[in-house]
């Protein structure tokens, strides 16, 4: 049976398994993700070393994500991806263990916390080019597109039954199912055929592979355009990780399941983004689209420091969840798109090192300005710097490489 337009990507017989075993793990994922954060707060009640956790978690991500680029430009994807997916596993049961046992301390935390980032720096790259491999250029947008609406699709269901399931029963239940869902996606890994074999290695050093890189990077000036407006929603807009829990706390005074509702609301309007980005067929997403994201993400993030009811948060972040998948993915298509094949690997290690590797910078700013000034402070600090970095950009883009290239069509 063949697939609708929108959905063209699982028929890939590859796609399908990749696609439904990421969805069982991603499910448990967002649910260690819910649980970790509420750990932190009853184990601390400080917004800094809540911070403090995605800054070690996210932090590898920063020191490793060029090594890891060169790594999956080198090595079969399929083989590298089982590998991180079953050490991520591992860190889940661990947690679990200390959860379950009554012995967990902060320290465990940061420590399963630095580890979990590890593995991550290593997965992201080489799970984001695998793609290409499974369903070829021609549906990779699709495919990209279907990635994000079931992670994000995930974000709504794991915080939610993990809501009910830490104010019922504790924290521990979340990380061990979490442990159990990656059974799933390395079950379907051993079963996809792709092995996403590199291109035959030409006798050149891991530095030089880097530079290369690097520099196609910075001599592309769309690409430039695209890691630019990256880096600035990345470092001041994308920490919900640490202003969620707290706006659910200590702003709207809610307990474990307002705060998994609250993150299903944002999980929910990035299903929606992703879905309506399916529908637009193979071509890239139109420059201007992506540019409005980033606009519509960071005002909305500002717009929430005035909340003060539940709603009105629920709306905000749904918005933003929206804008939010819209941008990303838009960038992500655009860059697989552009880059040649041999530098997929690498171009996408610097996504993952701009994307998730400064966000431990804006974790612990974003979460050192809630303790000092408060949570209304730091969405509006967030919002605000992230709002100026983007139109700043425009406006370089829209004065100089724009002229001369793609202007916003």
């Amino acid at each position: 049976m063949a697939f609708p337009s929108g959905l063209r990507a699982l028929n890939y017989r590859d796609f399908r398994l990749f696609f439904t075993g990421q969805l069982i793990s991603l499910v448990g994922t967002w649910m260690q993700s819910v649980g970790q954060a509420w750990l932190v707060l009853e184990l601390t009640n400080s917004a800094f070393k809540l911070g403090l956790i995605g800054t070690l978690q996210f932090g590898p991500v920063l020191l490793f994500s060029f090594v890891a680029g060169v790594i999956a430009d080198r090595v079969p994807k399929r083989r590298l991806i089982i590998g991180t997916q079953t050490a991520l596993m591992l860190q889940a049961f661990a947690l679990s263990a200390l959860a379950w046992t009554g012995h967990v301390q902060y320290w465990h935390v940061a420590v399963l916390a630095w580890l979990y980032g590890c593995a991550n720096s290593l997965d992201m790259p080489t799970r984001q080019s695998f793609i290409v491999e499974m369903v070829g250029r021609e549906s990779l947008m699709n495919a990209i597109a279907l990635n994000s609406a079931m992670f994000n699709g995930a974000r709504i269901v794991g915080p939610a039954a993990a809501g009910l399931l830490v104010a019922r029963y504790g924290v521990a239940p979340a990380f061990l199912l979490n442990g159990v869902s990656f059974l799933a996606v390395i079950v379907a890994l051993f079963a996809i055929r792709a092995e996403g074999l590199p291109e035959a290695h030409r006798g050149t050093s891991v530095v030089q592979d880097i530079t290369t890189g690097v520099r196609y990077a910075m001599g592309t000036p769309l690409v430039m355009l695209i890691l630019g407006l990256l880096s600035a929603v990345s470092l001041f807009v994308l920490n919900y990780n640490v202003l969620v829990p707290l706006l659910a706390r200590d702003v709207l005074g809610l307990g474990a399941q307002g705060f998994g509702l609250l993150m299903a609301a944002l999980g929910l309007g990035a299903v929606a983004g992703a879905l309506a980005l399916a529908t637009l067929g193979s071509r890239r997403p139109r420059l201007v689209v992506l540019i409005a994201a980033g606009v519509v993400t960071s005002a909305t993030t500002l717009s929430l420091a005035a909340i003060r009811h539940y709603w009105p948060a629920a709306v905000g972040l749904a918005l933003i969840g929206f804008s939010q998948i819209v941008f990303l993915a838009s960038c992500n298509s655009t860059l697989q798109v552009t880059v040649p094949d041999r530098l997929r690997g690498r171009i996408m290690s610097i996504y993952a090192f701009v994307f998730v590797g400064v966000t431990p910078i804006g974790s612990l700013l974003i979460g050192s300005m809630a303790e000092v000034f408060g949570v209304s402070a730091a969405f509006a600090a967030g919002g605000g710097l992230g709002l100026l970095c983007v139109l700043t950009l425009i406006l370089w883009w829209v004065r100089g490489p724009g002229r001369r290239s793609e202007k916003l069509p």
